[in-house]
C-alpha cells in the first residue's frame, strides 16, 4: 500500500489530523479548508478511483458539522457511506486515504473498527435516523450531555425505514438533529412524490415571498396589543406549515429549518451552531449539489457516482492506455433480455429500487417507460408491489442486489412466497463484489432462499444460461423465480440471439472424469473449467458438472455423479452455511451412495474489501484452492503455479 500514489494535500488540510484541528481554524479559512479538502477528494479519485459525485457534494456539509460539533465526543451519523470521504479525511485518515476501497486498506464507507470517529457501519441507505435515535436515547439513559447528529440524503427518505424512525423520535421528544442533504439523488435521480414535493420547495419563491410579507406584516404589530401579535405569529406558523416541508415533518414531531444553501460554508456553519443548542427532535433541510465542484460530475450525476478507471482531473477524460475489447457485463445481458422478452409478452414488466443503472434496468426504462418502475429506495415495498402485480396476471421482474434483497425478505416469504405468486427475482452483484466490501457481498442469497417453498433458485455458470435461465423463469406459473449473477463482465463467448427456455432443476455434465467431481454453481464454475484442463494436462481426468439449480435439485444426476465417483468437491460463490454444497450434502446424507465430500464456500467470517480475484483466494474459492483440493483427495502433491 505504501507504493500507491497519493494525492498532496493543501497548506490547512495537511495540517488537520483531527476535528479538533480543523476547530483551531477561525471562521474565515473554513471556505479554503473546503477547496483544498474537494481538491484532494478529486486528485485522489482520478488516480485510484472510487465513489465521487456524493463526498464532492457535502464537503461543506462535512466541514461545518466537524466545526460546530465536538466529534467525536458528539455522535455524527452517516446514511449510505459513499458521501464520507470528506469525513474520514479530517477524521485522521488523510494519508491512508489512496488505499480507500483497496485490499487491506481504507473502507470505502464508514466502520465502526476503523475510526471512533465512524460511529454507526453503514453500506445500506436509510439507517441513520434509527441508529442517531438510538444513540440519543442511550445518551439520555446515560445521563450525558453529547449531542447526535444523523445525515440522510433525499434519495434515503423513500425508504420508510426513515419515517418510522421520524415517527418515534418524535413521540419520544429525543433531542437529535436530522440533516436532510437534498441534492436530488441517489445513484440515479430520485423519484417519487417526497422528491417532488421538496424540488417544489427549493424551486419556488413562493414561500420566500410570503415569509417575507408575514415578516413585513408582523413589524406593524410592533405597537398593538398582545392578542394582535399572537394571531400574526400564528399566522405566520399556519402559512409556513402549508408552504414548506417543516409541515410534513413537524406532524412527526420534528422542528424544520431551512432549506438552506449547503455550499454556503459560512451560513452553514452558524446555522449548525445555532442548531447544537436548541433542544427536541429537529431537521435541517440542506440542499447540495452532487459532485459539486468537478463540472464533468456536476453535468453528468449519474455517470460520476463513482469512478473505476484514473481520469484526468480537468476534463475528466478517462486515462486507460490502450482500448480494452468491450465484453458485455451480465447486467447487460440481463437488460437486453428482458427487453427481447418483453416484445415478444406483453405481461412482463421490470422493477428496480433506485438502481435502475446499477442493474441494467436503465435501458428498458428509456425502451418501454410505461413498463418498467422505479420506486425508490424501498426494496420491501418493491417486493410487495411486484405481488399486487403478479396477482392480476403481470409477469414482474425485480432487478436487485443479493445484498438488497435482504431487506424485503419478510415481504418474499409472506406476499410471495406463501401465495404461490410468479414474481422473477434477478439478483445482480451476487457473492463476492469486490470494492464495495461486506456491506455489498451477496453472500446470503443461496442460504436464505432455500429455506422457502414455492420457488425456484437458479445461477448461470455464463451468458447463454442467464438469457435461458429469463426466458424459462416466464415460461414458469407454479412459484417465484429467483436468479444470481455476479457483478462484472460475461466470459465474453456470446449466446444465440434466439429465445431458449432452460429445462428447469436440471444441471449438466461438462467433462466426463475418473475418481474426482467438481459440482460448480454460477459463475465460478468457471474456475473449475480450468482446473479441469490443468489436470487433463497431467492425463488426470476430473469431471465437471454444471448444477444450475439449487431448488429443485437435479437429484437424478446426483445419484449419477455417486454412482460413477468416489469425491465430490462443490463450489460455490456464496457462504458455505446452508449454501450449494450443504443441499448436496443434505442429499446425499441419505442416499445410498455417499460420496466423500469437500464443500468450498465463503467461510464463516466477514470477508473485507478488495479485487474479486483477491477476494476470491482470501476466501478459498479460486481456481488454486480447487486444485488444491482435488490433488488433496487424490493425495497428489500440490505445486502452486
Amino acid at each position: 500500500m505504501s507504493n500507491l500514489m497519493k494525492a498532496v494535500p493543501g497548506p490547512l488540510l495537511s495540517k488537520i489530523n483531527s476535528p479538533e484541528d480543523l476547530r483551531k481554524l477561525s471562521p474565515e479559512q473554513l471556505p479554503e479548508v473546503c477547496h483544498e479538502l474537494r481538491d484532494f477528494i478529486i486528485d485522489t479519485v482520478a488516480i485510484h478511483g472510487g465513489h465521487f459525485g456524493a463526498s464532492l457534494g457535502v464537503v461543506e456539509l462535512t466541514v461545518a458539522l466537524h466545526y460546530a460539533y465536538k466529534t467525536p465526543e458528539d455522535l455524527l451519523v452517516w446514511d449510505v457511506g459513499h458521501q464520507a470521504y470528506g469525513h474520514k479525511i479530517l477524521t485522521g485518515r488523510r494519508d491512508s486515504f489512496h488505499t480507500n476501497r483497496k485490499y487491506g486498506g481504507v473502507s470505502g464507507f464508514p466502520k465502526r473498527t476503523e475510526s471512533e470517529y465512524d460511529t454507526f457501519g453503514v453500506g445500506h441507505s436509510s439507517t441513520s435516523i434509527s441508529a442517531g435515535l438510538g444513540m440519543a436515547v442511550a445518551r439520555d439513559l446515560q445521563k450525558t450531555d453529547k449531542k447526535v447528529v444523523s445525515v440522510i440524503g433525499d434519495g434515503s427518505m423513500t425508504a420508510g425505514m426513515a419515517f418510522e424512525a421520524m415517527n418515534n423520535a418524535g413521540a419520544l421528544n429525543t433531542d437529535m438533529l436530522v440533516v436532510l442533504n437534498d441534492n436530488a439523488m441517489s445513484i440515479d435521480p430520485n423519484v417519487g412524490a417526497l422528491k417532488e414535493y421538496l424540488a417544489e420547495i427549493t424551486t419556488s419563491q413562493t414561500f420566500n415571498k410570503m415569509r417575507d410579507d408575514i415578516y413585513d406584516m408582523l413589524g406593524h404589530f410592533k405597537g398593538a396589543g398582545d392578542k394582535m401579535r399572537k394571531i400574526a405569529s400564528r399566522l405566520e406558523s399556519a402559512v409556513t406549515s402549508a408552504v414548506t416541508p417543516g409541515g410534513l415533518f413537524r406532524a412527526l414531531g420534528f422542528k424544520y429549518y431551512g432549506p438552506v444553501d449547503g455550499h454556503n460554508i459560512k451560513k452553514l456553519t452558524h446555522q449548525l451552531q445555532d442548531l447544537r443548542n436548541v433542544k427536541g427532535p429537529k431537521i435541517l433541510h440542506v440542499v447540495t449539489v452532487k459532485g459539486k465542484g468537478f463540472a464533468p460530475a456536476e453535468r453528468d450525476q449519474v455517470k460520476w457516482h463513482a469512478s473505476g478507471s484514473p481520469f484526468n482531473k480537468v476534463t475528466g477524460d478517462t486515462l486507460s492506455k490502450a482500448p480494452k475489447v468491450k465484453v458485455p457485463k451480465y447486467q447487460d445481458v440481463f437488460a437486453d433480455t428482458l427487453i427481447q422478452m418483453a416484445q415478444k409478452d406483453e405481461r412482463i414488466v421490470g422493477i428496480t429500487a433506485a438502481m435502475p443503472s446499477g442493474t441494467g434496468l436503465l435501458k428498458m426504462m428509456n425502451e418501454m417507460p410505461e413498463r418498467c418502475f422505479d420506486v425508490g429506495i424501498a426494496e420491501q415495498h418493491a417486493v410487495t408491489y411486484a405481488a399486487g402485480l403478479a396477482t392480476e396476471g403481470v409477469r414482474p421482474y425485480v432487478a436487485i442486489y443479493s445484498t438488497f434483497l435482504q431487506r424485503g425478505y419478510d415481504q418474499l416469504v409472506h406476499d410471495v412466497a406463501i401465495q404461490k405468486l410468479p414474481v422473477v427475482f434477478c439478483m445482480d452483484r451476487a457473492g463476492l463484489v469486490g470494492a464495495d466490501g461486506p456491506t455489498h457481498h451477496g453472500l446470503y442469497d443461496i442460504p436464505y432462499l432455500r429455506a422457502i417453498p414455492h420457488i425456484v433458485v437458479a445461477a448461470p455458470m455464463n451468458e447463454q444460461d442467464l438469457r435461458d435461465m429469463l426466458y424459462a423463469s416466464s415460461l414458469y406459473d407454479d412459484g417465484a423465480f429467483a436468479i444470481r449473477y455476479p457483478r462484472g463482465e460475461t466470459t465474453g463467448k456470446g449466446y444465440n440471439q434466439e429465445l431458449q427456455a432452460m429445462p428447469i432443476g436440471k444441471g449438466i455434465r461438462l467433462k466426463d472424469g475418473d475418481e474426482v467431481a467438481i459440482l460448480s454453481y454460477g459463475t465460478i464454475g468457471n474456475y473449475a473449467t480450468q482446473v479441469c484442463e490443468t489436470f487433463s494436462e497431467e492425463n488426470i481426468e476430473v469431471a465437471h458438472y454444471d448444477m444450475r439449480f439449487v431448488k429443485p435439485l437435479d437429484t437424478d444426476l446426483l445419484d449419477e455423479i455417486a454412482q460413477k465417483h468416489k469425491f465430490v468437491i462443490t463450489i460455490e460463490d456464496g457462504a458455505r452455511l446452508g449454501g450449494f454444497g450443504s443441499a448436496v450434502a443434505e442429499y446425499y446424507a441419505e442416499s445410498e451412495h455417499q460420496p466423500r465430500m469437500k464443500i468450498l464456500g465463503v467461510p464463516d467470517h466477514l470477508i473485507e474489501h478488495g479485487s474479486q480475484a483477491q477476494l476470491h483466494k482470501e476466501a478459498g474459492i479460486d481456481a488454486s484452492a480447487l486444485e488444491m483440493a482435488v490433488r488433496q483427495l487424490l493425495e497428489l502433491e500440490y505445486i502452486q503455479v
